[in-house]
């Protein structure tokens, strides 16, 4: 039997992203992909880093096992390699990376006990796509796994996680933050001479204490920067090498694949191919109509038959600008969705259903 394109993908990356927007399956299917490569032999880590924290739902494990910001060993019978799973936490992974670059202890405390580092570590923008891409980067090299799968949010943070590192260099090498963090004297001269009437005018709106322990904060960084700045272009290789996969997931509805469209022409700007595309949850098809049916039944037979036109006429519009981008077809089917079955044993067929379908 040949080897499908999904298989080959799940044996051949050490990093499978995968991206989509909201509402087409991506947290249950990654944790299918996850359970299918466990089961195929490999040592499988699978991370959410949707807020919506799905993925214990999606694994079967909600209120039994904890999934946290570190990975879990998650049971799973008669599979020959290993199955892991984390849901990110922002403060938690932020908090570590301060500890690994600050000289001693007494400048992580500092740093981490800052008004203005506890707000940002959990809530500033951006912070959550970069310390997603952070711990993508510790888990990649962990020698516990062979292959990590990450559940992104939906198509727009996604973007965002993916252009983290370069934005925190840019930011790094600021003149204005260089200013900022420069030794104490040089630093408040410079501020004064150059920023004094900005800073009084932040001052106003945001109040002297928060601007005092911004400034505090980023002082207190001093020395820091260089490790985040080669950590940040270590993590944004690692998102760029080619055992990194990308995997777009859609269903058949407009909105979904125009959010797909534009994630791929994203990624194509950024050098970056897309390994596969799954159009996923879609209207099965149910024979020619040719069938006597009592009229009710005849009329929600082709209601159905519409929406499978109209996903299909959806699809081809992706399908047409990327003819060479492999697909893989999974149709929505009652053993997939039905929530009084055994979660692992959906996610067995769902796994099955994107090898059969490849």
């Amino acid at each position: 039997m040949t080897r499908t394109h999904l298989d080959q993908t799940l044996a051949n990356s050490r990093v499978v992203v995968v991206a989509g927007s909201g509402g087409v399956g991506k947290t249950t299917l990654s944790a299918a992909l996850a359970v299918r490569a466990a089961i195929g032999g490999r040592r499988v880590a699978v991370v959410t880093i949707d807020p919506a924290k799905r993925l214990a739902d999606a694994l079967g494990i909600a209120g039994q096992t904890a999934i946290g910001n570190e990975p879990v060993r998650i049971p799973l019978d008669d599979a020959h390699g290993e199955l892991w799973a984390l849901m990110l936490d922002t403060r938690s992974t932020f908090d570590a990376l301060v500890d690994r670059y600050s000289p001693n202890a007494d400048q992580a405390q500092r740093i981490r006990s800052n008004l203005f580092y506890k707000n940002i570590s959990g809530a500033l923008s951006g912070t959550q796509e970069y310390m997603a891409a952070e711990k993508l980067y510790d888990l990649n090299g962990d020698e516990r796994f062979d292959l990590v799968i990450v559940d992104t949010p939906p198509t727009r943070q996604a973007l965002d996680f993916l252009s983290a590192p370069a934005r925190l260099r840019r930011f790094i090498d600021h003149p204005v933050y260089r200013i900022v963090i420069a030794p104490s004297s040089v630093g408040l001269r410079a501020v004064s001479a150059v920023s004094q009437p900005v800073l009084r005018a932040i001052a106003k709106v945001v109040g002297a204490q928060a601007l005092d322990d911004a400034l505090a904060f980023f002082r207190a960084f001093q020395g820091l920067d260089a490790g985040f700045r080669q950590r940040a272009h270590d993590v944004d290789r690692v998102l760029h090498e080619p055992s990194t996969a990308y995997i777009i997931v859609t269903s058949g509805q407009a909105e979904p694949v125009a959010e797909a469209t534009y994630f791929v022409d994203a990624l194509e700007s950024a050098n970056v191919a897309v390994s596969l595309v799954v159009a996923n949850r879609l209207m099965p098809y149910f024979g020619g109509g040719d069938i006597s049916l009592p009229a009710p039944l005849a009329g929600n037979l082709r209601e159905l038959a519409d929406e499978r036109r109209a996903e299909e006429s959806n699809l081809e519009v992706l399908r047409t600008a990327r003819p060479d981008t492999p697909w893989i077809r999974v149709p929505l089917v009652p053993e997939l969705v039905d929530e009084r079955l055994d979660t692992f044993a959906s996610l067995r067929l769902l796994g099955r259903a994107l090898g059969d379908a490849d």
